[in-house]
Parts: C-alpha cells; structure tokens; sequence
C-alpha cells in the first residue's frame, strides 16, 4: 500500500507537500531542508522514498573507516525506494566531493533513487548518465582519503535531521520530511491546498480581481 501512497505524493511538489503537514502538525514546522541543499539537476524532477543515511569523510586519513561493502550490504537489506544521504564530517567538509559517477551506478542497482548530500559531489555528467539525481551544496573535482564512518545513525542535511527510513520527498526547491504515520492525511491535505491555490490564482489573475474582493475570499478560510 505504502507504494501507492509513495506513488500519489510524487503528484504533489515540495511546497505544496509543506503545507500539507503543516496543516496536519501544525507551525513552526522545521521537516525540510535550508537553502544549503540545492538540486543539481532540477530537469530531472522530484524524486519520493526512504532515506538511508551515511556518515562520512572526505580528506581525513585518521578518520573511521568502515569497509564500504558493508555499506552496500546494509542498503541491499533496506526497503525501497531508497533516498543515500550522506553527512560529510570531515574536518573541512566540502572540500572533497562524498559521492562520484561509479558510487552513482552502485546505488542506482540497489534501489536508490535520489541523493543528498551535507557535503559535495564530482563527475556530474557521468551521474546525470547514471539516471541519479542529486541534492548537495555543490560540486567539486576531486577527493582525498575518502572513508565511510558510519552507517544507518541519524545525520544533519541541510540543518535537517533525518533518520534512516524517514519519508522524504525532493524536488527543485529543496526536501521535506512526510511522517508516514499520516501519509493518507497529507495527500488528502495536500489535494486540498492545490484546489484552493488553484481557485485563488484564477482569481489574482481575472479581471474581476479587487482587494476587496480578495479580503472577503480570504475570510472564507
């Protein structure tokens, strides 16, 4: 069921998703990224699913370092669609990119979807070929000692805390969080709020348009 439901979120964008748990959970609702994380590939559209997240170091040699196939292992036994995000703790984070054209092909064969990254990316050509679009700070050409140092913890992206198998959904605008326990209630909400902006941009645009005319609709709601 949950695939379906994954499937009709994907008819909604980012903002509109927002309002939707917003009305649901109420303000201040923080559940999406800040304008650190940006998409690199906007043309590529919005991508819906479970996060998995990574810990990782870009240039630090005396960091952790966990042997990557069991990483892999560790996505292979996740539910999918799965959403990589990847938190760089180097000590200059940034500076060396966390994910690259051949890691691209090696999440796209186990079910991952997306990516984000508190951090930056290289080979950004060979990862649009891949089909895999991406959500970082930026871009970057190369990387030092590149280790994995922990896997499946919760991680910080874009001052948004995510833990492995949080709902999140991604677009040109940024990611927000969906809790999956209301899924039914945020797509209904979520139809709501497309009509009435529907109804109300009709209305900015008409020639009946007033700001009197305005007030009294806004009062309606």
């Amino acid at each position: 069921m949950l695939s379906e439901q994954i499937a009709a979120l994907k008819r909604y964008d980012s903002a509109t998703i927002f309002n939707a748990v917003a009305l649901k959970l109420g303000l201040p609702n923080l559940d999406y990224t800040d304008h650190t994380i940006r998409s690199l590939m906007p043309d590529m559209g919005l991508v819906a699913g479970f996060a998995v997240t990574a810990e990782v170091t870009t240039n630090d040699e005396d960091s952790t370092a966990l042997e990557w196939i069991d990483y892999y292992d560790y996505l292979g036994s996740q539910q999918g669609p799965l959403i990589a995000v990847f938190q760089d703790l180097d000590t200059n984070p940034g500076r060396g990119a966390c994910v690259g054209d051949g890691m691209a092909r090696v999440h796209k064969r186990l079910g991952v979807i997306g990516v984000i990254a508190e951090g930056t990316v290289r080979d950004l050509t060979g990862i649009r070929h891949v089909g895999l679009p991406v959500w970082a700070w930026g871009t970057v050409p190369g990387h030092g000692v590149f280790n994995m140092n922990r896997f499946g913890a919760p991680v910080t992206a874009g001052r948004l805390r995510i833990h492995s198998g949080d709902l999140l959904l991604a677009d040109s605008d940024g990611v927000v969080r969906i809790p999956t326990e209301h899924v039914d209630d945020v797509l209904r909400l979520a139809e709501e709020v497309r009509t009435r902006e529907a109804e109300l941009f009709d209305f900015y645009e008409s020639e009946t348009f007033s700001l009197e005319k305005m007030r009294a609709r806004l009062q309606q709601y």
